[in-house]
């Protein structure tokens, strides 16, 4: 296949997109073990979670809670011992690394601010479809399920989606294309039938007040 026929015109293939690295081999099941090692150690916090009725940020916190006890207790006895402090990794942030940091979250949201201002102010009616859908399923999504499940799901997703896709990439890509093209020429068809009606009678309305 072409790349006109692929997925974006991709040119690339998928362990390419995904960065070629470690990340990639986990994804693509390329690192078996590790991967089912993933899932299983999720599964079992899944699992402890749902039977426990522990949450995630109270048993962030008790976990954190024993950690700094732990080393306070060891840091006093140690000073009254004459023994090592406890070795702890210089635990400090660069400038180098809050600039990147701070840059790439400037970046991000700045991109997030010019698209949310293109759709309020109805610049992009193909955008605006796109996060109404994107949201929608999101309150449905999240009315189905709480949050560590939907964390789950989605590292399920993660792992599996990708190594499936490219299993059977050629076959995927056709039947998108395909599905792809029709939406596109229903798209088309409900652009000139509907939203540019409802655009030139905006716009009517404006030039009379």
């Amino acid at each position: 296949m072409g790349s006109s026929d692929r997925l974006f015109n991709r040119q690339r293939t998928v362990h390419q997109i995904l960065g070629g690295g470690l990340v990639a081999d986990v994804m693509l099941w390329r690192q078996k073990n590790l991967t089912v090692g993933i899932l299983l150690v999720t599964l079992a916090a899944w699992v402890v979670f749902e039977l426990s009725g522990y949450t995630l940020l109270s048993l962030v916190s008790s976990v954190f809670l024993l950690l700094v006890s732990i080393l306070f207790l060891w840091a006093k006895s140690a000073a009254i011992l004459n023994r090592p402090a406890p070795p702890l990794p210089n635990l400090y942030l660069s400038e180098e690394i809050v600039n990147e940091v701070a840059a790439f979250i400037q970046t991000r949201t700045n991109t997030l601010l010019q698209v949310s201002q293109d759709i309020a102010l109805g610049k992009d009616s193909r955008m605006f479809f796109k996060v109404a859908a994107f949201l929608w399923l999101i309150s449905v999504v999240g009315g189905l399920t709480d949050f560590l499940t939907l964390g789950y799901i989605s590292l399920v997703i993660v792992l599996t989606v990708p190594a499936l896709y490219e299993r059977y990439e050629d076959y995927i890509d056709r039947y998108v294309m395909m599905g792809y093209r029709k939406l596109q020429l229903l798209y088309m068809k409900l652009d000139e039938e509907c939203i540019s009606k409802v655009q030139k009678w905006i716009l009517e309305k404006r030039k009379l007040s």
